[in-house]
């Protein structure tokens, strides 16, 4: 098991702020999308979006850089697998938010 230190550069850094940047672009917007029926609902808030996009994408980078090589070891798609589904933590996170306030 390898122990990365923070911020380090690893391919589960990489995927996870691939997917934590691509999601919680959408992640804000998603649940009225999915209340009200209407697709331009998830460009509804855009400076919400925007912030929602660079948190969502430096968390991704933390949380998958330190999940993806303890979890895979020295296996690299087993480290991108890992790093891209702790991508996905904060993305829920931001998208249960929206919904709370949509609700």
């Amino acid at each position: 098991m390898r122990r990365p230190g923070i911020g380090e550069v690893n391919l589960g850094a990489l995927s996870g702020a691939v997917i934590g940047a691509i999601g919680g672009l959408f992640a804000v917007g998603l649940p009225a999308a999915i209340i009200y029926h209407n697709p331009a609902m998830l460009l509804a808030t855009p400076k919400l979006n925007l912030i929602s996009f660079l948190l969502s994408g430096v968390s991704g980078w933390l949380i998958g850089g330190q999940l993806g090589p303890r979890v895979a070891g020295y296996n690299q798609r087993g480290e991108v697998v890992a790093g891209g589904a702790a991508g996905l933590i904060p993305v829920l996170v931001i998208a249960l938010w929206g919904w709370y306030m949509v609700s």
